[in-house]
Order: structure tokens, then C-alpha cells, then sequence
């Protein structure tokens, strides 16, 4: 096992970031990476929501089922995502912070069969993978959904 971590500020409400995290329909709207993203199960988001989903990386394509598995808005948000290649279990936190929302994550990665071997590499390229999603959240929180003055 390993664990991937980090944290950014993004200059917008606790709520606003959560709710646009905890729907994970919103990821390829800021992760060019993601190309598909559809919910599986009824009802709003919450405890037991899962999610289907589609990354891509050059020709490779990597299916993934995520499940949701704490929903506390707009605190606290843990997902299990199931690859063929590895599980990934973690949480990420949102706390009010000087001008928006820190939001913190900690994913703990198991890799399967071969990939096993290639841990330490996985590691950096999750640290990079996820700093790029999230800035991508962040650009696109902070700019494209930044809201309007009124009048405008």
C-alpha cells in the first residue's frame, strides 16, 4: 500500500467546493483526463452513491467504478475507486481558509498483480495526477464558475 497526499486553497466557498467534488459528474468538466463520468445508483449524492467513470492516458484507457463512502457535507468526503489495476480508498476535507476553502486529500493505493512492482513510480505519478486534477478544480471554480457582480 501507499499513500498519495496534498492540499490546495481554492478561493471559493467550503459548499461550493464540496458539492462540486462530491458529484463526481463534475470531474471531467475539470480533468481533461476524465472522459466519461455517469451516476449508477438513484437518489442525491451521499453514503453508498456510486459512479462510473473513465480516465484517459495517451491511447490508454482505464474504466473505474467510485463509490462514495463518507458524505459530510461540507466537511468531509471518502470514495473507494476499483481500477484493474489498483483500489484506491481515501478522504478529502474542506475547511474554511483565508479567502475560500483548504481542501485537503489523503488516497491510500493498492496496486494489483504486476503494477505492484512498479509502486514508488505509481506514488509520483499519483502526487503529479492528482495536483493536476486539482488545479484543474480550482481554474475552473475560480474562473469559469466565478460568480458574476450583480448587474452584470
Amino acid at each position: 500500500m501507499a499513500r498519495i497526499t496534498g492540499e490546495i486553497v481554492i478561493a471559493r466557498p467550503v459548499d461550493v467546493v464540496f458539492d462540486c467534488v462530491a458529484d463526481q459528474r463534475n470531474e471531467p468538466k475539470y480533468n481533461p483526463g476524465m472522459v466519461r463520468s455517469e451516476k449508477l445508483t438513484d437518489g442525491p449524492v451521499d453514503v453508498g452513491t456510486r459512479f462510473g467513470a473513465t480516465m484517459t492516458s495517451g491511447r490508454r484507457r482505464a474504466d473505474m467504478v467510485i463509490e462514495v463512502t463518507k458524505y459530510d457535507r461540507p466537511r468531509t468526503l471518502g470514495s473507494k475507486t476499483t481500477t484493474t489495476m489498483a483500489d484506491i480508498e481515501g478522504t478529502l476535507t474542506f475547511q474554511p481558509a483565508s479567502g475560500g476553502t483548504r481542501m485537503r486529500w489523503s488516497w491510500d493505493l493498492r496496486p494489483k498483480g504486476a503494477v505492484r512492482l512498479l509502486t514508488p513510480l505509481v506514488v509520483r505519478m499519483g502526487q503529479r495526477q492528482e495536483r493536476r486534477i486539482w488545479g484543474g478544480l480550482k481554474e475552473y471554480l475560480e474562473v469559469t464558475q466565478k460568480p458574476r457582480p450583480p448587474g452584470l
